[in-house]
C-alpha cells in the first residue's frame, strides 16, 4: 500500500501542476490582441495538449486514490469525507477548465484576464485544504 500511496501523491502533484498552469495559459489567451492569430493558435494548442495530459494524470491519481480508499476506508474519520468532498470540487474545476477551453477555442468566452487570474487561485486553495485534511486529520 505504501507504493500505491507514493504513486498517488506523485500523480496528484502532477495533476495539480497542470491545474495551476492551464488557467495561466487562459490568462495569456485572454490578453492576446485580436490581430495576433498565430499567438492565439499556439496558446490554444498548448492548452489542449496540457488538458489532455493532465486528464490522463488525473485518472491515474483518482484510480490510485480509489485503491487506497478501498483498502483503508474503515479506519478513516470525518477528515476523509471532507477530503473527498474537496476532491469532487477539484474534479469539477478540471471539467470547468475543459469547458472554458472549448469556449475560448470557438470564440464564445468573454472572461477577462483578471477573472482568469482569480480563477487560477481556486486549485491553490483546494490543495491547501486537502493537504491539511490529510496530514492534520482535524476530525
Amino acid at each position: 500500500m505504501l507504493w500505491i500511496k507514493a504513486f498517488h501523491i506523485v500523480f496528484v502533484a502532477s495533476w495539480f501542476a497542470g491545474l495551476f498552469y492551464l488557467p495561466r495559459i487562459f490568462v495569456n489567451l485572454a490578453m492576446v490582441p485580436a490581430d495576433s492569430q498565430a499567438e492565439r493558435e499556439r496558446l490554444l494548442l498548448m492548452a489542449r495538449k496540457l488538458l489532455r495530459f493532465m486528464t490522463m494524470i488525473a485518472v491515474l491519481a483518482l484510480g490510485l486514490g480509489l485503491w487506497l480508499w478501498l483498502g483503508w476506508w474503515r479506519g478513516a474519520g470525518g477528515w476523509l469525507h471532507a477530503k473527498l468532498f474537496f476532491v469532487l470540487l477539484v474534479i469539477g474545476y478540471h471539467h470547468a477548465c475543459a469547458v472554458l477551453l472549448r469556449k475560448m477555442a470557438n470564440g464564445t468566452d468573454r472572461h477577462s484576464h483578471v477573472w482568469y487570474r482569480w480563477f487560477n487561485e481556486v486549485p491553490v486553495v483546494a490543495m491547501v485544504i486537502i493537504v491539511v485534511l490529510v496530514v492534520v486529520k482535524p476530525f
